[in-house]
């Protein structure tokens, strides 16, 4: 039978896991497109909304114009999210601002933002319209050249004195590496995913020294993935899963300062998560929702990623 006297220890020990996810900091809350669920993504609109539900940060989408503007919107094809067709190249931002990009939004079979003036928005007039609000910018534009690319949205960043509150992601790495010095950027996708393969499948940190500058990662919380393993006689495939732990979390901040965005964050159990793993950010649809998780965990202290 327990002493008496030991049962103060034992409740301490107990409740210590439980303590430190209350008294974890808080991530900052990053609207994804403008927080997609909340209302037609990548609009005005929709920045607007992500803002005043109290989103840290707004995650936008960008493709360049026919004419080299660069314009906020993610598909391939105009006839995705608008009332129009064909790639986002194929028309002026003139004409892309023309467009209803309210179109396919739906909410309980309705759709509140058709017919509302809501266009394909210029890079500019969003920096223009949020002065104060910090950007991700992530890039998608399929048929764009990336040093042109590049070119455009140094200037257009320059223009709006938006240097210090942008910072660059792309799937495809040429649009990273075609970047000026003077544009912040996420680590690549693929060097991300290598890295935290490593340490979940293989247990082995393979991170590099990166000095004092802090290296921004952003990556699912949980993704699938395809393994190829290669043998003598070909080769075998399986499924797994990548997702994001202490020993990865320590293996991404054991060489240098790092901020770890984690994505695909639309639940409160993936908050908590995501919370309780140190992430300093998390990528949400709908910050209207993310703002009742945060409310729940009011003793923590929320954070905005520098």
């Amino acid at each position: 039978m327990l002493p008496l006297r030991a049962l103060p220890a034992l409740l301490l020990l107990l409740c210590t896991p439980l303590l430190n996810a209350v008294a974890a900091p808080q991530p900052a809350i990053i609207a994804h497109r403008g927080g997609t669920a909340d209302a037609p993504e990548n609009t005005l609109p929709a920045i607007r909304s992500a803002l005043d539900n109290g989103a840290d940060a707004v995650w936008i989408t960008l493709q360049q114009a026919k004419d080299g503007v660069i314009v906020l919107y993610r598909p391939a094809d105009t006839q995705a999210l608008t009332n129009t067709r064909g790639p986002v190249s194929a028309y002026s931002a003139e004409q892309l601002a023309q467009t209803d990009a309210g179109w396919a939004y739906a909410r309980s079979g309705n759709h509140p933002y058709r017919a509302q003036g809501i266009g394909i928005p210029r890079l500019a007039t969003v920096l223009q319209t949020f002065p104060h609000a910090t950007f991700y910018l992530d890039i998608k534009s399929p048929d764009a050249d990336p040093a042109r690319f590049a070119r455009a949205l140094l200037t257009t960043l320059e223009a709006q004195h938006a240097l210090t509150r942008t910072r660059v992601y792309s799937t495809d790495a040429r649009y990273l590496q075609a970047l000026p010095p003077q544009i912040a950027r996420f680590v690549s996708r693929d060097e991300t995913r290598s890295l935290l393969a490593n340490v979940t499948m293989a247990h082995r940190c393979q991170l590099q020294p990166h000095g004092n500058a802090p290296r921004w990662y952003g990556l699912e919380l949980t993704r699938e993935v395809e393994v190829v393993e290669k043998y003598t006689l070909g080769e075998g495939r399986s499924k797994a899963q990548l997702s994001w732990d202490d020993e990865s979390m320590a293996c991404f901040r054991s060489q240098g300062p790092a901020q770890i965005v984690l994505f695909g964050v639309n639940s409160p159990q993936a908050y908590r998560q995501a919370q309780i793993l140190g992430a300093d950010a998390v990528m949400v649809d709908s910050p209207k929702q993310a703002q009742r998780w945060r409310e729940k965990n009011q003793g923590a202290v929320s954070r905005a990623p520098e």
